[in-house]
């Protein structure tokens, strides 16, 4: 019984939820114990989250090698610096277009938000270094990541034995979480059943405006940022290479929502652009952790809407601190569907804003994530290959042998036959 529910898209179900939930808010608002389906669902995502975190983290952070001599290190740079930058485009975003949601039961914690400079920096060293195993009962995701960073660190000297325990541990309790999501569509009537009666329709109405600004800082990023950072590096067009990776692996990515499912679809345009395999072999499946742009915008977003619904107010120094804490836990999330939504009490502890509201909006997430982690993942995936890609072609170019992109994207559409020429005049073949 249960299997026949899994293999049922899981897409599909939270649409029937969605509905399901909208009709009994509307017409039986007073049938309150439905609203237990989303406290359960709240509850148990509250409960895996800050171990799901951590090991994520751990794990990603262990696999980190260096010294290779590949492009691996451009794809780094490039990964860490676009995941960044995408944190800081939300966040500016954010301030262009304030939202406010309305959340069942919040209160105003103003006065409880950080005062001062001095306070802020002080309540994160404190909180930062807390015992990490209080951190995890109590969810303290300062702790958390700051404990998982160190500990990953650590690991990068382990055995292979020891991180392949780590790895397994952490895809472990990521089946665990995945298990919880696949009872999203039952937590969804609940929540919706509940903010309907308890708000309105005005109240849900602010989930579209959430939605819409989310999708347009996507979409943004991935059409002027990112095509600007592939010109910066590689002085060519950057359009043709990003259409095609969004053609490639946006669109399977888009349906599918999962960025591990991408791996072989990326991994054979890879191959098909003549890229170098002992790179992509490990960028692309790398870019699953390291490359977490969209991740990192959903985590910012709905952060500073949710401080900007508390009456939190957010200086230009936490702001900054939301982009940098963003980008780092964004690592690790992105090949697990509703992942960076776990991010959110982590960011939004930042501000002083509790655990109880903060999974709201992680419940408010997962209504609107039909659409936002299907062009989250979309993001995440597509441009696991442009800058595999962009990292390439820039050494190439450095080196003195650029290679034309267009002529590349131009014959991986055609088949998978020969790599491109490169711009100089000269026929010769670019070796890596």
């Amino acid at each position: 019984m249960y299997r026949r529910y899994k293999d049922v898209s899981l897409i599909l179900k939270i649409v029937i939820g969605i509905v399901v939930g909208a009709v009994l808010g509307v017409l039986v608002p007073s049938w309150s114990f439905i609203d237990i389906l989303g406290k359960l669902f709240v509850g148990a995502l509250k409960a895996i989250a800050p171990l799901l975190v951590f090991l994520l983290i751990m794990s990603a952070i262990s696999k980190y090698r260096s010294g290779s001599k590949n492009h691996f290190g451009t794809v780094i740079v490039l990964y860490l610096s676009a995941t960044l930058l995408s944190s800081v485009a939300a966040v500016a975003v954010s301030y262009l277009f304030p939202i406010k949601l309305v959340l069942p039961g919040a209160m105003k914690i103003a006065e409880s938000a950080p005062k001062d400079l001095g306070t802020v920096v002080s309540d994160l060293l404190t909180n930062a270094v807390a015992n990490p195993i209080s951190a995890l009962v109590e969810g303290n995701y300062l702790a958390i990541l700051f404990w998982s960073l160190l500990i990953g660190a650590g690991l990068r000297l382990a055995s292979g034995t020891t991180k392949k325990v780590v790895t397994e541990f952490a895809e472990t309790v990521s089946s665990v979480a995945q298990t919880v999501i696949q009872f999203a569509p039952f937590g969804i009537v609940g929540l919706l059943h509940e903010s309907l009666s308890k708000t309105g329709v005005k109240g849900v109405m602010a989930y579209g405006q959430l939605l819409i600004l989310l999708v347009a800082t996507m979409v943004f990023v991935y059409l002027i940022v990112y095509p600007f950072m592939v010109w910066l590096l590689t002085h060519q067009n950057p359009y043709p290479l990003t259409f095609w990776t969004l053609k490639v692996s946006g669109i399977p990515a888009f349906f599918t929502r999962s960025g591990a499912v991408n791996i072989p679809i990326n991994l054979k345009a890879c191959e098909d652009l003549g890229l170098n395999k002992e790179s992509y072999a490990i960028s692309i499946p790398l870019g699953g952790s390291a490359n977490s742009g969209g991740a990192a915008i959903t985590v910012s977003i709905m952060t500073l809407a949710t401080a900007n619904t508390m009456g939190v107010h957010v200086s230009i120094f936490l702001a900054l601190l939301l982009c940098f804490l963003s980008a780092i836990s964004a690592t690790g999330v992105s090949g697990i569907a509703g992942g960076s939504l776990l991010l959110i009490p982590m960011a939004a502890s930042l501000f002083g804003i509790s655990n109880d509201i903060a999974m709201q909006v992680v419940g408010i997430g997962f209504i609107i994530g039909v659409v936002q982690d299907s062009v989250e993942t979309a993001v995440n995936s597509a441009s696991d290959l442009l800058f595999t890609a962009t990292a390439e072609y820039a050494d190439d170019r450095r080196d003195g042998h650029p290679i034309d992109m267009r002529a590349a994207v131009k014959a991986a559409g055609k088949v998978k036959t020969k790599v491109a020429k490169p711009i100089e005049e000269e026929g010769e073949r670019i070796s890596s």
